[in-house]
């Protein structure tokens, strides 16, 4: 006899639940049709799970009795044809519509069958409850208009259908010449009234002012990850008066991109009192173009509520002489709630422990700060410690720093940091390792070893960590820790 537990439709959709195996769709498939034959209790639960997820139309058009010896003849991997074929018949469509209201996600990734539901008028929707689809197509279709449901949440596609007006959009046609359709895929933004988050590639400065009035977006990224574009070149000759207003609930905003003229004209003539999180993956950025970055960025009105600022240069590194400025740290020095400054670039990161001390102590919050640059800079022991004294939350630290003077005694100093436990050091000359151990073991108890990196690998700097390794196998350290590591 069945448990009355399992007639309560939220433990039963919970135990479901375990059936969403990643990767098995023919299990899947197979447990959830088992179910639906199994009683009358687990049916309609379990038809809806069978159906919630599928690709493209074949499915359902083997629904209908006429076609479906033609969907499902062997071998199964054949790919059918319905060319020739009448479109369906009035009766014919109850049989398609017969599962179709239980879709909630769909792939389409041809349009070959979409002739069949000429039947249908253009004011339908097959899929009332669909709430995500994917038109992984290179060009639009008329039939676009039949996945157009009010619940309609998430949409993925190659190349803009203009019948969506979607609240999350991804474009996913990043090719090669991505500069070619940027009048195409920036009109087919501007035809989206209600978004809540977009992913696509690089758009005009007018398709920028119509995201500005959409007080519904929260999200931009502007590429994809690992797969950067090329940027276009915005004309700001034309005679156009470019009105942008405050992009007033926007929370995130990334991009990946070859350099960051186009991102820092962006900025130029946006203003974010929303944002929260700027990250930016760039192909190649000099000192030049850093310093205009992070100075259009610190007048975007995002002062009092970003906390998250990533930007990475991951290209080949510019043969270049340094700037003889510290502008560039200088500009954010006025994100009153970082909490985590991730700046991985090339000659750009000029810091001393003045202005490391003076960073800190306005970033009350951080607890994630990395500042690496390929030249080491003439940050020293003391001015580190004097800056943590200023961040008790600090737990990550990663910077370039001169690890030869060697400017601080641990033995006439009592302050350590108990938050911070990884401490990442950009490649430097090493003086004395047994004294750079012992400042690390006295004054930061929680930071287990020591690790040198260029930005992604991380390599052991073994010989601080082989001194690190023998004062902690040491019977009586003498240390005595003041704290406990502070959690965030």
């Amino acid at each position: 006899m069945m448990h009355r537990a399992l007639l309560v439709p939220d433990v039963l959709l919970e135990i479901f639940g375990f059936l969403q195996t990643p990767g098995l769709r023919g299990t899947r498939s197979g447990c959830f049709a088992a179910l639906a034959r199994t009683c009358k209790a687990f049916h309609e639960f379990a038809m809806n799970e069978l159906w919630a997820n599928i690709m493209n139309l074949d499915q359902l058009l083997g629904c209908v009795t006429r076609l479906h010896p033609i969907v499902y003849q062997k071998p199964v991997c054949y790919h059918w044809s319905s060319q020739g074929l009448e479109p369906l018949s009035e009766p014919e469509t109850h049989q398609f519509l017969r599962h179709a209201t239980r879709v909630r996600s769909i792939e389409i990734t041809s349009d070959a069958h979409f002739h069949l539901l000429s039947v249908f008028p253009n004011e339908t929707c097959l899929f009332p409850r669909l709430t995500s689809i994917s038109f992984m197509l290179k060009y639009p279709v008329h039939y676009s208009h039949l996945f157009l449901s009010p619940m309609l949440r998430n949409c993925y596609q190659e190349s803009i259908q203009p019948d969506f007006i979607s609240m999350h959009l991804t474009v996913r046609s990043f090719g090669e010449g991505i500069a070619d359709k940027l009048s195409l895929v920036s009109d087919g933004v501007r035809s989206c009234k209600r978004l809540v988050t977009l992913t696509c590639p690089p758009l005009d400065l007018a398709a920028w002012e119509h995201l500005s009035t959409l007080h519904t977006l929260i999200k931009i990224a502007i590429g994809r990850e690992k797969k950067k574009v090329m940027s276009p070149k915005l004309d700001l000759s034309k005679n156009h008066n470019f009105n942008f207003t405050p992009f007033v609930n926007l929370v995130f905003l990334f991009f990946h991109s070859d350099t960051a003229v186009y991102l820092t004209t962006v900025l130029q003539h946006s203003e974010f009192p929303s944002l929260k999180e700027f990250c930016m993956d760039v192909g190649a950025l000099s000192w030049m173009e850093a310093e205009q970055l992070f100075r259009a960025l610190s007048l975007c009105k995002a002062c009092h509520t970003l906390e998250t600022i990533v930007v990475v240069c991951s290209g080949p590194e510019a043969h270049e002489p340094s700037a003889n400025s510290l502008t560039t740290v200088s500009h954010i020095l006025c994100f009153t709630q970082l909490r985590v400054l991730r700046l991985s670039l090339h000659h750009s990161i000029i810091i001393n422990n003045d202005l490391l001390f003076e960073a800190i102590s306005g970033w009350p919050h951080i607890v994630w700060l990395e500042l690496v640059d390929r030249e080491i800079t003439p940050v020293t022991f003391r001015g580190i410690f004097a800056a943590l004294r200023q961040c008790p939350h600090l737990q990550w630290l990663q910077i370039s720093m001169d690890t030869v003077n060697i400017d601080i005694d641990p033995d006439t100093e009592s302050f350590q940091h108990t938050a911070l436990q990884q401490l990442i050091l950009r490649p430097s000359d090493l003086a004395d390792g047994e004294a750079v151990a012992r400042i690390i073991f006295s004054m930061l108890p929680y930071v287990n070893r020591v690790l040198y990196s260029v930005y992604p690998e991380l390599y052991s700097w073994q010989e601080v960590n082989g001194h690190l390794e023998s004062l902690r196998s040491l019977p009586v350290t003498g240390r005595c820790i003041t704290g406990a590591p502070s959690e965030t």
